[in-house]
C-alpha cells in the first residue's frame, strides 16, 4: 500500500520511518523544498510543490497513493487545504498528524496575535528589542517596524536581509535548550519575543526562558486547518495508518 507524507516537521520524519518498518507500506516523504539543507530522512523523498490541489491530485492518482498524510507544519495552512482538497478530488485516503499546541501557565505573559502582520502592530511604537522566532519566510512584514532591535534566528539565511537599522541574524537548527535560550535573551537584552504556538518540544525552551525572565510572548494564534481524521502523537498515527489498512503496527513501531 503505498503512502504519501507531506514534511517537513520532525514528527514527519517520526512517522515515515516507523510507518516504513511495516512490510506492507511502500512510504515516500514530501518536502517543499524550501530549507536549503534539510535534515536526512529515513525514506525515499520527493522534493518541490505539485502546482496547486489539481497538481497534487493529478500526482496521487498517477501514483496510485492509497493514503495521503498530512504532516506539515502548524502554520502551513495552505498545504493543508490543498491536501484536503486533493484527496477529495482524487478520491484517497487522508489522514493529519496535527501536533497540540503549547498551554499558557502561570507567570507566561502571553500577548495574542490574529497574524504576522498584528504581530508588528502589537509591538507598538516604543522601540523594543525584539527576538523574532518565526522562520525566515515572513520576517520581511517587521520592517514595518524599523524603530525596533530585532533579533532573527533561521535554518537558513534571511533573503533579502531585513530592511531594518539594527538587527542581528542567527542561523541554527534546534531543539534548543531552556537554559541556552535564557542566555541568549539575556546576552541580546530582549523584551519581547515574537513566537508562532508551533507546539512540541523542540522550540519550547525559548518559552520557558522567557517565562523566567518575564518577558512578554507575542503568541502568533494557529490558523483554521481542514477537518480531516487527525492524530496526535506519531505513535496515535501509526496506529491510525494500520487500523485503515487492517495491519497490525509490529511492537515498538
Amino acid at each position: 500500500m503505498r503512502i504519501l507524507i507531506l514534511g517537513g516537521t520532525t514528527e514527519a520524519r517520526q512517522a515515515a520511518e516507523k510507518l516504513a518498518a511495516v512490510p506492507e507500506l511502500d512510504v515516500t516523504l514530501s518536502l517543499a523544498g524550501r530549507t536549503e539543507n534539510p535534515v536526512r530522512q529515513p525514506v525515499p523523498v520527493r522534493a518541490g510543490g505539485f502546482g496547486g490541489p489539481e497538481g497534487l491530485a493529478r500526482h496521487l492518482a498517477e501514483q496510485r497513493v492509497d493514503l495521503l498524510i498530512d504532516a506539515t507544519h502548524p502554520y502551513a495552512a495552505r498545504i493543508s487545504a490543498n491536501a484536503a482538497m486533493a484527496a477529495r478530488e482524487a478520491g484517497v485516503a487522508m489522514l493529519a498528524l496535527r501536533r497540540p499546541g503549547w498551554e499558557q501557565r502561570e507567570g507566561d505573559r502571553w500577548t495574542f496575535a490574529d497574524n504576522v502582520g498584528d504581530a508588528v502592530r502589537v509591538l507598538e511604537r516604543a522601540p523594543r528589542r525584539v527576538f523574532l522566532s518565526i522562520g525566515r519566510q515572513e520576517a520581511a512584514a517587521f520592517a514595518a517596524a524599523p524603530q525596533h532591535f530585532y533579533l532573527v534566528r533561521s535554518v537558513d539565511p534571511v533573503e533579502p536581509p531585513l530592511a531594518v537599522p539594527d538587527v542581528r541574524y542567527i542561523l541554527a537548527r534546534g531543539p534548543f535548550a531552556e537554559e541556552a535560550e535564557r542566555a541568549l535573551l539575556t546576552e541580546n537584552r530582549i523584551d519581547a519575543l515574537v513566537s508562532k504556538d508551533s507546539g512540541g518540544a523542540a522550540s519550547y525552551g525559548k518559552i520557558a526562558a522567557a517565562r523566567a525572565l518575564g518577558i512578554e510572548v507575542i503568541v502568533i494564534r494557529r490558523p483554521e486547518l481542514p477537518q480531516v481524521p487527525s492524530a496526535s502523537t506519531v505513535g496515535e498515527l501509526v496506529t491510525m495508518t494500520c487500523a485503515h489498512f487492517g495491519l497490525v503496527a509490529a511492537r515498538g513501531v
